[in-house]
């Protein structure tokens, strides 16, 4: 195998495996591919270079590359004399998981929160109710006391979350220098 195939087999190795784990991100294999590719390449690259080097449809390489600049791990860039978009990876990955990551658990605990106080107002109305059986207030007891737990659990990863967002994190777990 040559030098040529042994760069070639390195980046592609690393490029499927990203690729394979962008699902923690809701994002499919394909996309990570065109993040990987974007990645490798020296040069920002147009739809068509994109779509001639993975194989896929422009229509494909255009949502996808619409997804990577939503999630701020593509930017569109401009290029003198050159007429058609551009587009380059961005390569600050600490910064991409810090928006990642929050932007999806902040959307979990939201969700999980708001479901857990429901429940929680349910839970009273049981208790407080003369009609409920003992029982199933002795039960509802012991779940409100769970639910509370949980509660204190998104609490913590909200603060978990807001250390990330404001970077206080990286004086826990520093960032390494290049």
């Amino acid at each position: 195998m040559g030098d040529k195939e042994k760069l070639e087999q390195a980046r592609s190795r690393f490029i499927d495996s990203m690729a394979h784990n962008m699902h923690l991100y809701d994002i499919t294999p394909s996309v990570g591919r065109l993040y990987g590719l974007l990645y490798f390449s020296e040069e920002p690259m147009t739809l068509d270079c994109m779509k001639d080097e993975l194989g896929m449809s422009k229509t494909t390489m255009s949502t996808s590359v619409r997804q990577l600049q939503e999630l701020r791990m593509v930017e569109k860039v401009w290029k003198r004399g050159v007429r058609k978009d551009l587009y380059q990876s961005i390569d600050d990955w600490y910064e991409t998981f810090t928006d990642l990551f929050s932007v999806k658990w902040r959307m979990a605990i939201s969700s999980n929160v708001a479901s857990l106080k429901k429940s929680l107002e349910e839970l009273d109305e049981l208790i407080e109710d003369e009609a409920t059986s003992e029982q199933v207030k002795n039960e509802a007891v012991i779940d409100k006391k769970k639910l509370k737990h949980a509660l204190d659990y998104y609490d913590w990863v909200g603060r978990f979350v807001d250390s990330i967002e404001s970077k206080e994190i990286f004086e826990f777990i520093p960032m390494k220098d290049e």
